[in-house]
């Protein structure tokens, strides 16, 4: 028997069901768009606070990723051909939502020469030719560390640039099917060093020491982050990492408050916390 499988979910894990009209309305711009959301792909138990609040995190490039990383509930496999009237349809529904910031991500496209670096940009600059006042954090891949695919999506004009790091070094090998601890630290100095505040975010719950968790923070802070995100990871399925801590709420704000005293400008840090929590706190 699995440790995880004699752990039981805390009630602090319980989050509600989404509902409400809010909730339905913009489910229904979603699907008349034909659009992805991480909300729905990656079973994120914010998601009715989130849509019922009128935000929601756009995946952009399909919804068929080319890694298979075991934490992540996206379905792996060969990707669709890209789709250059998806950012048009991302606009639209922006507009259409009412939003005054928005957060896109996309599944890796190794398959693609730049990644869909392209199709990030226009995605960026479609919603800043419609709506100016909108404001934008980009979740992006690492583009296998190539700054010249990273720059092109900064220069688009996103506030905030995001990459998660996920989890701690030592965990990076069994977590994420291709990524390298470095290359996205090499990432997130990039995105630093333009315009754009970086952020990462990290997951817990799959083995980590607290000693690793702490050094975590000061690799992002040692290449620039200023915004970080903690929060406890979920199995999406039987085929996915197992759960091996429910890490307490009191556990979190410990990481909250020392991730401020190092320098970190908003640390959002909760059991439930995910990469666009309160993404509009971090412009």
């Amino acid at each position: 028997m699995h440790k995880e499988e004699i752990i039981r979910k805390p009630k602090w894990m319980k989050s509600p069901l989404p509902k409400g009209k809010t909730y339905i309305n913009l489910k229904s711009i979603v699907d008349q768009n034909k659009l992805h959301t991480i909300c729905t792909s990656g079973n994120c138990p914010n998601m009715g606070e989130c849509w019922n609040a009128g935000t929601a995190t756009f995946m952009i490039l399909g919804d068929i990723c080319t890694r298979a990383c075991k934490f992540c509930d996206v379905a792996t496999g060969k990707p669709l051909p890209v789709d250059f009237a998806e950012p048009k349809r991302v606009a639209d529904a922006v507009e259409k939502m009412g939003i005054k910031h928005c957060v896109l991500t996309s599944v890796d496209r190794d398959d693609l020469e730049d990644g869909g670096a392209e199709v990030w940009a226009m995605t960026i600059r479609a919603i800043k030719n419609r709506m100016p006042h909108v404001t934008i954090e980009a979740l992006i891949p690492d583009f296998d560390g190539r700054e010249e695919l990273i720059m092109k999506v900064i220069e688009a004009g996103p506030e905030v640039v995001s990459h998660n790091l996920e989890t701690s070094r030592r965990l990076t090998p069994q977590v994420r099917s291709k990524a390298k601890y470095d290359v996205s630290l090499k990432v997130l100095s990039i995105i630093a060093k333009s315009n754009a505040r970086a952020k990462s975010g990290i997951m817990l719950g799959i083995g980590e020491t607290e000693e690793e968790v702490i050094q975590t923070m000061d690799d992002l802070r040692s290449v620039g982050v200023e915004v970080m995100t903690i929060g406890q990871y979920l199995r999406p399925s039987p085929n996915h990492l197992p759960i091996l801590e429910f890490v307490h709420p009191d556990k979190f704000k410990e990481y909250e408050e020392i991730g401020l005293k190092k320098g970190f400008r908003f640390v959002e840090s909760g059991p439930l916390v995910r990469s666009s929590y309160h993404a509009e706190k971090h412009v």
